[in-house]
């Protein structure tokens, strides 16, 4: 180890001797930045314990270098500095691995800053030296002292009894270092070479170490105000602003400045002051003191730390010998009013105040008026029955530190009145003063945090209705739960015109009224279904208040069914809130209320494709601007879905094309999308395995093959919990921004895109891919080729497995009457080409562009787009 270390510099009084001394200490920290805890805390113990011992020659030797403050209570400082910050810090890690999460691959590491400036103000030459170098001690960083001119060979002094006992203890040789001839360039030099910046002094040297270019923890002035309210205990409080202001002569930035007292206890405080050996001065003496206080605006600093006589004697007047404070009575708050300005001795300005709310008001103006904001304010109050006055004093007061019925000077430092309040002689004022930090300086102010972050896939879920009935003919048996199960007795039927007006929901009131259970029908679901309509079936609802919603049809009826349920149970939801795009499900801004409180949802669906009877997904148009809405949450799932064969028997040709293509397409986004599992993978392929099997058969004769419309049911529905679960892609954000604009059926919007989108994705060297953790790479060609082999197609390679894959879907389009291109459905060249940008840009933050295997550019959106309309 000793050959490491950077040959001993002299003394430091020239650029060139700082420069050595930097290079030495950095030597030495790089050396200390090895320790292990163990060693460290030996070293910071040590070192406390040799300040401690100190404590009383270097309280005499600060006292008699500067001639400010009082020995013994700069003992109490100096012990305070050793005693109190060791006793905060002796436990606490600072090195080494502090935390790991191995479950989410992360690990955070305590790692020193390095090289330290520290700037030691005249006021607490030795107890700041001694705060400063031991937390560099405990966080293994080196330390540079400047030391105030008026007081360097005392601020000197603690430093190297802190140093020679720390090397003692182990430390490298070089760890601590200071100017030994301080001056303004070297201060500034050493501030601009080190790593961090720790600044107590007055404003203008906080405001170099702001302007230095390193980082800086520089404290604002204080100039604390101290409250009395008509409720206080008139002699603790006065007595404890003594016992404060007269601590080393009022040294202490946190030290209470002025008194406000209430206008109904003002005597009383003004009595107990002269009871305990405080002096009001006259008229004529307070003006003596105002220019002796002030000298062209600035704090004269002959008055710093000194008693009461001897400021007297500078004013030309004189009080007696034993006078602990001098106070000046004012009532102005204005910059002109000496009595209004931090002092650092023994003198307090005292204003009366109307009441606490004008209290408030003097305290406020005065930091504003007289600098102080960010540092200190303290209240004298019953905290007990008065807590709406210390609350309206906590929001007011723009200051860090809240002092509440305590000796501001000592409370402020903390630790002493306070014990969950950190020990520090360097207070931070945070934004208000000026300052990057806000709370009492400690250790964590001098440690950098490395976080090793490894890479994990999410936790991944998989989440159905409740219960899933299916089966032809099984829909009046599943019903009987409401009954037997439940014990419902109001039900809320949704679902469109045609479906009521032919039957369909025959079947349900026809059980419900035979279980006895009261309903009401709302038939008047569009194929589109809007928000207008959705709020028409709540004011319905709310009037009938059932306990059971049933949606029968399509996914346009039960995709307003769950906007109502919500809407229904929640009347203070916002429809657009719900609407908000996320990223991830998990971690969306906008949070769905929990449902099912005051109604169980039921979806029974009457064609093979949406599968929005399993899904957690609902598409809604904003009647007023026409745009389409993907909603998705998992609490829109439904509790119930029925899978009834017989409610498909009758479905139009049209329909079940169109459904039968949305259903594939669902299985394909399904397994292609970046959060595919294998959970839903197996879903997928055996969907898609069903509807190429099964939909021409349904197509040609979905009135009597009911083998093909059992089968279609069930794709559709595997089809729905595979993307409940690992969401779309691009071809479904593209169709419902292409049926939104002109008026598409669903199914058939995506049957024009889909395969134009498989080929966009299937591309090996994507401009971008999605982002999940758990795809790590563009294999989407790959994944399509195993959909193709469950399929039995198969060619030379994937490219070719891939085409023929392609091949086979269009011809099941074409097979079950699917037209070629846009154009070929009668949307207008000019209307859609006037519309494209908007469709792109609407597509591109389509809720389901997230889970794509290939994150795309607006401008490939468009190209399929155009290439969909014309069929090349």
């Amino acid at each position: 180890m000793a050959k490491s270390e950077a040959k001993t510099v002299g003394i430091v009084d020239t650029e060139e001797a700082l420069t050595a001394k930097i290079a030495e200490v950095r030597a030495a920290q790089a050396i200390f930045a090895t320790y292990t805890q163990e060693q460290v805390d030996k070293i910071f113990k040590a070192a406390a314990i040799a300040a401690n011992k100190a404590r009383i020659p270097l309280a005499k030797m600060a006292v008699e270098e500067t001639g400010m403050g009082i020995v013994e209570d700069k003992v109490i400082k100096n012990n305070y500095a050793a005693e109190h910050i060791y006793n905060k810090y002796k436990n606490v890690q600072t090195c080494g691995v502090f935390e790991e999460n191995k479950a989410y691959g992360t690990m955070r590491i305590y790692e020193p800053i390095g090289l330290i400036a520290a700037v030691i103000p005249t006021t607490n030459p030795t107890s700041t030296a001694i705060f400063k170098t031991l937390i560099c001690l405990k966080t293994r960083n080196g330390i540079i002292i400047s030391p105030h001119p008026r007081a360097k060979k005392s601020t000197i002094a603690a430093a190297k009894i802190v140093y020679d006992a720390a090397v003692a203890a182990g430390a490298p040789k070089g760890i601590i270092g200071w100017i030994d001839v301080p001056s303004l360039e070297l201060t500034n030099m050493i501030m601009r070479e080190s790593d961090t910046i720790l600044a107590t002094g007055g404003p203008g040297m906080v405001k170099a170490a702001y302007s230095s270019g390193t980082p800086a923890l520089g404290v604002g002035a204080g100039n604390a105000s101290a409250i009395i309210d008509s409720s206080a205990d008139i002699v603790n409080a006065v007595n404890s602003i003594i016992h404060s202001k007269t601590f080393d002569n009022g040294m202490i930035c946190a030290t209470e400045q002025t008194v406000i007292a209430d206008k109904t206890v003002y005597n009383d405080v003004k009595k107990e002051f002269i009871k305990r050996g405080c002096y009001f001065l006259n008229d004529e003496e307070a003006d003596k003191i105002r220019k002796t206080m002030l000298i062209n605006g600035a704090l004269n600093a002959k008055i710093v730390g000194q008693r009461p006589v001897t400021i007297a004697k500078m004013a030309g007047f004189e009080v007696p010998e034993d006078t602990k404070v001098l106070i000046g009575e004012a009532t102005s708050t204005a910059p002109e009013e000496a009595f209004g300005h931090e002092k650092l001795t023994t003198i307090l300005g005292m204003y009366k105040s109307k009441n606490f709310d004008d209290a408030l008001d003097i305290a406020e103006a005065l930091l504003v008026n007289n600098g102080g904001l960010g540092h200190t304010s303290v209240l004298w109050v019953d905290n007990i029955n008065e807590r709406e006055k210390l609350n309206k004093f906590a929001a007011r007061m723009k200051t860090c530190r809240l002092i509440v019925n305590t000796p501001s000077s000592l409370g402020g430092i903390g630790d002493l009145y306070n014990f969950d309040f950190a020990p520090s002689l360097t207070l931070g004022c945070g934004s208000w003063g000026g300052n990057s930090v806000s709370e009492n300086v400690g250790v964590k102010h001098l440690l950098n945090i490395k976080t090793v972050v490894e890479r994990r896939e999410n936790m991944l879920w998989f989440r159905a209705p409740e219960k899933v009935y299916f089966k032809k003919g099984c829909l009046p048996v599943a019903l009987d739960e409401l009954k037997t199960v439940m014990g419902k007795k109001k039900a809320f039927i949704v679902t469109d015109q045609f479906l009521y007006k032919n039957g369909y929901t025959k079947a349900i009131t026809d059980k419900l009224d035979e279980m006895g259970i009261l309903h009401e029908t709302f038939f008047d679901v569009a194929p589109d279904p809007t928000l207008a309509c959705a709020l028409e079936g709540v004011a319905q609802l709310r009037a009938f208040e059932p306990d059971t919603i049933i949606a029968i049809g399509g996914g346009s009826a039960m995709d307003a069914g769950k906007i109502m349920w919500v809407l229904y149970e929640h009347p203070d939801a916002d429809f657009f809130d719900m609407a908000m795009r996320y990223i991830d499900i998990r971690k969306r801004v906008y949070t769905f209320p929990k449902m099912g409180e005051k109604a169980y949802f039921i979806a029974i669906p009457t064609s093979s494709g949406t599968g929005s009877e399993v899904t957690p997904f609902a598409v809604i148009t904003d009647e007023k601007t026409g745009t389409k809405y993907p909603l998705a949450d998992y609490q829109l799932m439904p509790n119930m879905a029925i899978v009834d064969t017989d409610m498909m028997m009758s479905a139009p040709r049209g329909l079940t094309s169109a459904s039968g293509i949305d259903a594939l397409t669902h299985a394909l986004e399904a397994y292609a999308s970046v959060m595919a599992t294998d959970y839903t993978d197996g879903l997928a392929l055996r969907a898609m395995k069903l509807i190429f099997k099964y939909l021409p058969g349904a197509y040609d004769n979905g009135q009597t093959d009911v083998k093909a419309r059992e089968e279609m049911a069930t794709a559709s529905t595997m089809a729905g919990m595979a993307f409940a679960n690992a969401f779309l892609g691009v071809c479904h954000s593209m169709a419902h921004k292409l049926g939104a604009y002109h008026h598409l059926p669903h199914g058939v919007a995506n049957a024009l895109l889909i395969t134009m989108v498989m080929r966009y994705n299937a591309d090996p060297t994507p401009r971008k891919m999605g982002t999940f953790s758990q795809y790590q790479y563009p294999h989407t060609l790959e994944r399509y080729c195993e959909c193709a082999h469950s399929l039995g197609i198969v060619g030379k390679n994937d490219e070719d497995t891939l085409n023929k894959f392609i091949d086979a879907i269009e011809a099941l389009k074409e097979r079950v009457g699917i037209k070629k291109t846009i154009a070929d459905y009668g949307v207008d060249e000019k209307h859609f080409l006037d519309t494209l940008d908007n469709m792109v840009e609407d597509a591109f933050d389509d809720q389901c562009t997230g889970a794509n295997p290939r994150y795309p550019l607006m401008s490939e959106l468009k190209e399929m787009y155009l290439k969909a309309y014309y069929g090349k």
